[in-house]
Formats: structure tokens, sequence, C-alpha cells
């Protein structure tokens, strides 16, 4: 007896992918290896590429496909764009090795060490304290081991610090 909701085709999903298939025959694997190479740099793919085995190969197939070559490809956002979002999405969810990652990528992707400090100052506010602490102490380390030095701050003088100053300002 055949169950109309395990046939895929039923559910609207697409076939899945014959086990051994080569993924590089599908253009959206072919595009995704491209742009993900270019956000997390090409040793880091190439290596998690080569470390995959049977149990995570159809993931790393997957991530390639799906996140790389049909989000991150999109029009409409820019790469930045996409890659602060999910900075501050991965900062949300308190997954600090894959935001350690993304961290390191920035490099490849032009943000500046200011633009995430304030897309961690917004986390802080509508994701909580908590998440946007571990973050930063993520980004802090991270920054540090490439080399990059913090923002400078403004002058002390420059800042009001009394309500009267404000005013006479």
């Amino acid at each position: 007896m055949s169950d109309s909701t395990s046939d895929p085709k039923r559910r609207g999903e697409a076939e899945p992918r014959a086990r051994g298939a080569d993924p590089r025959a599908d253009s959206s694997w072919a595009r995704g290896l491209e742009v993900r190479k270019a956000v997390l740099g090409g040793a880091h793919v190439e290596r998690a590429l080569a470390g995959a085995n049977d149990f995570d190969r159809d993931f790393q197939e997957y991530i390639t496909r799906a996140a790389w070559g049909e989000i991150w490809t999109r029009p409409g956002l820019p790469v930045p764009t996409r890659h602060l979002l999910t900075i501050v999405m991965l900062a949300t969810l308190n997954r600090q090795e894959e935001l350690a990652m993304h961290l390191e990528a920035t490099k490849n992707t032009g943000l500046s060490v200011d633009e995430v400090k304030e897309a961690l100052m917004q986390v802080a506010v509508y994701a909580g304290v908590p998440a946007a602490h571990a973050a930063i102490k993520t980004a802090k380390r991270v920054f540090a081991a490439r080399g990059v030095s913090d923002p400078p701050l403004p002058e002390i003088g420059s800042l009001p610090l009394t309500r009267e100053a404000e005013r006479n300002e």
C-alpha cells in the first residue's frame, strides 16, 4: 500500500538526488561552490569537502547547493549584506563556532570591524545581551588573531559628559 505522504512528488518536494551522483552536475552546486569559496576562502572549503565522509558528505553537498548556490546567489542583496545578516543570525542563535568562521571571512567580503560591532549592538537590543556578549567575545578573539585592531574611539573631549554640556553645545 502506497501512502501519498511518502511520495516526495505528491508532497511537492524535489526528487532526492541519486546516491553517488556527482553534485557538480547541478548548476546550483557549481554556483554555490564558487560563492562559498569566495566568502569563506578556498582553502577552508576544500578542507571541508575533502574531510567529508559517508556521514556528512550529503550535508556538505546540501549546504553548498542550497545555502550557497540558491540563497547566497539570489539577486536583491549584495554579498556583504547577506554576510552581515548571517553574522547577526549566528550571534542570535549562539552558534559561536560558525560565527567565528564567518567573522574570519569578513576579510573576504569587505565587512569592517565597525560594521560588525554595530550589528552586534543590534543583537544586544533585539536578541539579548547574553547573545551579544558571547558574540562580542568571539569577535574580539577572531579579530585579535587576525591582527585587526579595535576601531578608534572618539576623543573623550568631544563627548558631552553631562546634560549641561549637551545644552551648551
